[in-house]
């Protein structure tokens, strides 16, 4: 038996039936996620927006591409990491490139993405200032190579499961997992070295 369409999938059916107000329905749904998963990493309110409209449009452009399968976030974020590349490359300055790359942590974030790690780490909140907590963090996370790097933001910091990290960035199940384990063990090293936890080696190096 078929799995029913899920509210997304019925949206994109409408869009692509016709529509119209179909695609309002999915600017409302999802413009403010589109506008955090760009903001996070570019950090310019105006170049943020822009790219949300630009990810909206080619979405509408792109609406008989999709197949409803309920993959519909992963098929969405595809779009917009692929814009947010293309963005960069756009860009000559090597500041720009460090800004795109790099995760500024949000207020409050911080201690989010700590509590992700393992818990021998989260008692780095207490031992530190909150803004070396932050400024540690971010150049953590500059370091990662990218595709680590987005994996870890996609499911963290956007809630995609892996299998929409997967397809978000156009690869498998396995590497998405690779990848995101090879990103967390890199941050718990890095930040036991640098004193926010006792000293603890990955166990695969």
């Amino acid at each position: 038996m078929s799995q029913p369409y899920t509210e997304d999938d019925q949206r994109m059916i409408r869009l692509q039936e016709g529509d119209q107000s179909a695609f309002d329905d999915i600017v409302a749904a999802w413009q403010d996620s589109l506008y955090g998963y760009f903001f996070r990493r570019i950090r310019d309110a105006q170049r943020s927006e822009d790219l949300v409209q630009e990810t909206l449009l080619r979405l509408f452009r792109k609406a008989w591409d999709y197949v409803p399968t309920g993959r519909f976030r992963g098929w969405l974020f595809r779009v917009a990491h692929n814009l947010l590349i293309d963005s960069v490359r756009r860009q000559s300055s090597d500041a720009l490139i460090r800004r795109v790359s790099a995760t500024v942590v949000a207020d409050g974030e911080q201690a989010d993405l700590l509590n992700l790690m393992p818990g021998d780490l989260v008692s780095a909140e207490a031992r530190v200032a909150e803004e070396e907590v932050v400024e540690v963090v971010y150049e953590l996370l500059d370091e990662l190579p990218d595709d680590q790097r987005q994996t870890f933001m996609l499911h963290h910091f956007e809630s995609l499961t892996l299998s929409e990290v997967a397809d978000a960035m156009a690869t498998t199940l396995p590497t998405a997992k690779s990848r995101l384990r090879l990103a967390k063990e890199k941050l718990r090293y890095q930040l036991t070295c640098r004193g926010f936890a006792e000293e603890t080696v990955p166990e695969n190096n």
